[in-house]
């Protein structure tokens, strides 16, 4: 036991203590960063598809991929 824990107390017994029921820091650090796994995948996917829709089309509108024979 350091003289610092004989002045302030335990502080893992003070943690438990004060903050009782809340999330502490390496928790939410770790939720935030699951959470952030799971954004962005559907609209991620559906710009790609969105994309490759507007290149069809413009393929289509441009004309023939071929050209005819003289």
């Amino acid at each position: 036991m350091s003289w610092l824990d004989r002045i302030l107390g335990n502080d893992h017994q003070r943690a438990t203590d004060e903050y009782t029921g809340r999330e502490s820091a390496s928790e939410r650090a770790a939720r935030k960063r699951r959470e952030g796994h799971h954004g962005g995948g559907a609209q991620q996917a559906a710009r790609a598809g969105q994309a490759w829709e507007d290149r069809d089309r413009n393929q289509d509108r441009a004309g023939r991929w071929y050209r005819a024979a003289r």
